[in-house]
């Protein structure tokens, strides 16, 4: 009986039981205790694992689907030049990504159909990336993903290489990958000890590719373990208290998928997990992530991030891993797209990990159950979040996603007191998300920069002019100001969740504070309360929308889709309603925003320097046909 381990589960065959697994290293044990000898070793133990996997597909269409996709790519790849060392800008992540992607895609392909015209493929695009100069570790996270890429085609086609490939391969991790993240250097420096993706990223790719070649370089990767398991613990950080990634939901796809690789890879590889799984947040990020995908399969985009969320594989790692396969229901339309036949495009940050689905594949019902979660939820930590529906799966549930936190912190906007809103199946509140940053480097943005005056702020859909938030007299909110969530409930005709604001307006305001409150009707009530203001300063109030507005006075009627929504001033001092387009400054670098507008109120203080501002937003059903 064989055990095949998959980095998150283990797969019996058979009927008796042979101990695959090996001793859990401690801290102080040597790095390299208790390494599997020979290969695979990360993330499948052995080659029938792929064996395994085709026989589940025999039960399961969507899994049946995907193996037919990986195949069909495969085949596509076989007519491509390998690829090339092409800079964008500062940056050949885009490079290593591709080589992720079609070295994996080959290779699984190769074990489920037993083709060696995959396996010679991707030799060829191992060989070729093995030859360039560098991976460009001036930008490490390029050096990560490339790492990994070598890594997993290395280690999963060991006997299927040439010795003199295998030969080239290997020194390319060590010199191009393993060395060059021990060079003494500030950007070095920088992402090892980093509490952000950057930690994730570059760490376990490094990790990858020590365990790869650790029989033949034991010292070497003895050195780069040591310092990954030293280090790895920083970017594990601001996973606590709730699980909330700090970065966004596009970044917590980037980072944790290469937590949850490491993670897999160690336990095939050595039986341990250095403790990742069990730092505060970690497992809870999951959840916290699921709470993110809205009823319409849209991201809430906080942060430099955007709406697609696509099929995430490390979700489905979760989803066995914690015992609760309802975690993929919020991607139910992919889900049923695959088992369809009709698979969508699997873009964005996951696309090249898609192969490593195949591995961490849920059970072939998962769609149909529904998460282990709450509807009402809040999560804590430097950047808190909280989020109310009426349903999970339903696509036509409402749904309500907040946020306070800082514009400080590594890729926020000045978003705080922002939300999205949906009802209906149509998002009503949007975020516009991230702009491309080759497109703001290439201009000569300074992107990067943090501090009040840096021109990061310049950029139209990082400001909170472009956010739905408060405005005072159009001035910027004060970037090291830190939001929280004061308060929060789901008791029935009371749930809310109160943002106190008041340290994003630093200067312009002595209170700020906004409440949000969910009757349990699919509406959503907003209150603000502002003091200490300027006598006659203009306050804004700020939704964008895709959707077609009708301004009455302080009643404005929207309408998508086939579906209306009606917002409502109930306080705010006579002000009405009016409609701008989303447009950012005439210039050479903001990206425009078509088909977006934004439904603005602004509310002047009083004499004594205060004002309320209350809006309604409750969903009609469908409009009323011309």
């Amino acid at each position: 009986m064989k055990r095949l381990i998959f980095g998150l589960g283990v797969l019996f065959v058979g009927t008796g039981l042979m101990a695959a697994s090996v001793s859990v290293a401690t801290a102080a044990d040597d790095p390299l205790a208790g390494l599997k000898a020979g290969h695979p070793r990360l993330m499948v133990a052995s080659d029938e694992a792929w064996a395994e996997i085709r026989r589940r597909a025999t039960n399961d269409p969507g899994l049946t689907v995907l193996l037919r996709l990986i195949e069909t790519s495969g085949r596509r790849l076989l007519g491509e030049a390998p690829s090339q060392r092409v800079m964008t800008g500062r940056r050949l992540l885009s490079v290593s990504r591709e080589v992720l992607g079609r070295v994996t895609t080959l290779a699984a392909a190769y074990h489920l159909t037993g083709d060696r015209a995959f396996s010679s493929r991707a030799e060829q695009e191992m060989l070729a990336a093995a030859a360039f100069t560098d991976w460009n570790p001036s930008h490490f996270l390029d050096v990560g993903e490339m790492t990994t890429a070598l890594a997993l085609g290395y280690d999963w086609l060991f006997d299927e290489l040439t010795p003199a490939s295998r030969a080239a391969i290997r020194q390319a991790i060590v010199d191009k990958g393993l060395k060059a993240g021990l060079v003494d250097n500030a950007h070095n420096r920088g992402w090892q000890r980093a509490e952000t993706n950057w930690n994730q990223v570059c760490l376990g790719g490094l990790t990858l590719g020590a365990l790869a070649v650790a029989d033949h370089e034991p010292a070497l990767a003895r050195q780069i373990l040591a310092l990954a398991r030293e280090r790895i613990p920083l970017g594990l950080r601001p996973y606590a208290p709730d699980g909330v990634y700090p970065e966004g939901p596009s970044y917590w796809s980037y980072g944790t998928t290469y937590s949850a690789v490491t993670v897999a890879a160690l336990e095939t590889a050595l039986g341990t997990d250095w403790g990742i799984t069990s730092a505060p947040g970690f497992t809870a990020s999951a959840g916290a992530y699921a709470q993110m995908i809205a009823p319409t399969g849209l991201a809430y985009n906080f942060a430099d991030g955007g709406e697609g969320a696509g099929l995430q594989p490390t979700l489905m790692w979760f989803a066995r891993r914690l015992n609760d396969p309802g975690l993929m229901s919020v991607f139910a339309r992919q889900l049923a797209a695959l088992i369809a036949g009709t698979p969508t495009p699997n873009s964005g940050e996951s696309a090249r990990f898609t192969t490593i689905a195949a591995l961490w594949w849920p059970d072939a019902d998962a769609v149909r159950q529904t998460p282990k979660l709450p509807l009402a939820w809040v999560g804590y930590g430097v950047n808190p979040v909280a989020v109310f529906r009426s349903a999970w799966n339903d696509p036509n549930a409402a749904y309500l996603a907040l946020k306070g936190g800082s514009a400080s912190l590594n890729h926020a906007h000045m978003d705080v007191g922002s939300f999205v809103y949906e009802a209906d199946g149509v998002r009503w509140a949007d975020d516009l998300g991230m702009q491309n940053y080759h497109s703001l480097e290439s201009k000569g943005i300074a992107l990067w920069g943090r501090t009040q005056d840096a021109e990061r702020w310049t950029v139209f859909r990082l400001n909170n002019r472009s956010h739905n938030t408060l405005t005072i007299d159009d001035q910027l909110h004060r970037v090291e100001g830190t939001a929280e969530i004061t308060s929060f409930s789901r008791e029935p005709g009371n749930a809310h969740a109160v943002v106190n604001l008041t340290p994003a307006f630093a200067g312009q305001a002595e209170r700020v504070q906004r409440t949000f409150r969910w009757p349990g009707d699919r509406s959503i009530r907003i209150d603000d309360e502002l003091a200490g203001v300027r006598p006659g300063a203009g306050i804004r109030w700020a939704m964008v929308t895709r959707a077609k507005i009708r301004v009455d006075g302080a009643r404005a009627t929207l309408e998508r889709d086939g579906q209306r929504l009606e917002v409502q001033l109930l306080e705010g001092a006579g002000a009405t309603f009016s409609v701008i387009p989303a447009d950012p400054p005439k210039d050479d670098f903001n990206a425009p925003n078509p088909g977006r507008s934004i439904l603005i109120a602004t509310v002047p203080a009083n004499a004594a320097g205060e004002a309320r501002i209350s809006v309604s937003l409750q969903p009609q059903g469908r409009a009323a046909r011309p």
